[in-house]
């Protein structure tokens, strides 16, 4: 019976997914979810090829938007959010903010780029871009960029290494990567300056 009734939730699943996948502002090939079990503000999420968005996701961008690149994956509970309440107004209750009183900075995008790791139950905050080829440690909360191929993790998240050398990063670029796309390795250099692997 419980298998059944699992094949059935399934089926409902499959369907809500071929529905969701079009209210998507843009969505690649290869990409997978269960709209069942995730909460996502479709209308301003950009989602490129070949990405696994685990259960209990909450990705939340009203006025700005989330925009996630090729290869990516994310655990479970993972949640990104977009924006911000205001809160600068002396003698005004937060709650009774108006959407035309908030700031510029109160919504920022959030871009996580090509073949990032994003670990279970990772929150990432508004203004956030996340390296090509970087990996979020499960429970960072991320409230800073992070440069390409950082490890991160913490609350609030810091790097704790680079994936590889600058030099190991070059090789793995030229072997995934048009000579227009790699990363040059004087902006490698920059971003690792100071830190070890």
């Amino acid at each position: 019976m419980l298998n059944f009734i699992q094949g059935i939730i399934n089926r409902i699943d499959r369907i809500a997914y071929r529905e969701a996948k079009f209210r998507l502002a843009a969505c690649g090939e290869n990409v997978r979810f269960s709209p069942l079990r995730t909460d996502l503000f479709y209308s301003t999420l950009y989602i490129g090829n070949d990405v696994y968005i685990g259960p209990g996701a909450l990705f939340l961008s009203s006025e700005s938007y989330i925009k996630i690149g090729n290869k990516v994956l994310f655990g479970p509970n993972v949640t990104i959010i977009g924006g911000n309440h205001s809160s600068h107004i002396v003698g005004k209750y937060m709650f009774d903010y108006k959407l035309s009183e908030k700031l510029p900075s109160d919504d920022a995008p959030v871009i996580i780029e090509d073949d990032v790791w994003v670990g279970t139950g990772a929150i990432i905050l508004k203004g956030v871009t996340i390296g090509r080829g970087s990996i979020v440690a499960a429970g960072a909360v991320i409230a800073k960029s992070v440069p390409p191929y950082a490890i991160i993790g913490g609350v609030p998240a810091k790097i704790l290494k680079f994936r590889w050398k600058p030099e190991e990063i070059l090789k793995h670029e030229a072997i995934l990567y048009k000579e227009s796309q790699r990363l040059k390795k004087e902006d490698l250099m920059l971003s690792q300056s100071g830190f070890t692997t």
